[in-house]
């Protein structure tokens, strides 16, 4: 296939501007979805060394239950937890999908993906509420 000279001199954007571009909630849940599976593959190192350092010793243990006094500490495991549940609610949104439900419009996949963002959004409230 030639190229014409046409296609080659066309005036092409130097730069995209991602602020102007308007991503569907589909989009976003997916990108998200995704997001929140690499942060929960990091997060099993960090759940795995607080496993092994309390099986160690009672010392072990003592420094860990110490760990969960810190506000950082809370924070990081608030995020973990904020990543487990969006990961299962977006999971159960693709596993309804491959079932054949919203799949009819795109109405209904935004529908879904801004349902399982706000069912998070309370799993999340009710995350922080459960750790402080």
């Amino acid at each position: 296939m030639e190229l014409s000279e046409q296609n080659v001199n066309k005036q092409r954007p130097v730069y995209l501007d991602l602020n102007q571009i308007q991503f569907p909630a589909t989009a976003i849940a997916s990108i998200l979805h995704r997001v929140a599976g690499v942060v929960m593959f990091g997060a099993l190192a960090v759940l795995l060394w607080l496993l092994a350092t309390s099986l160690q010793s009672e010392a072990g243990f003592n420094y860990v239950v110490d760990l969960f006094d810190g506000f950082l500490f809370k924070l990081i495991l608030w995020a973990i937890l904020i990543a487990f549940s969006y990961h299962l609610c977006a999971g159960i949104r693709h596993l309804m999908m491959d079932m054949g439900y919203f799949e009819d419009s795109m109405e209904s996949g935004n529908k879904s993906a801004q349902v399982s963002m706000a069912v998070t959004a309370v799993m999340a409230v009710i995350a922080g509420i459960w750790l402080w």
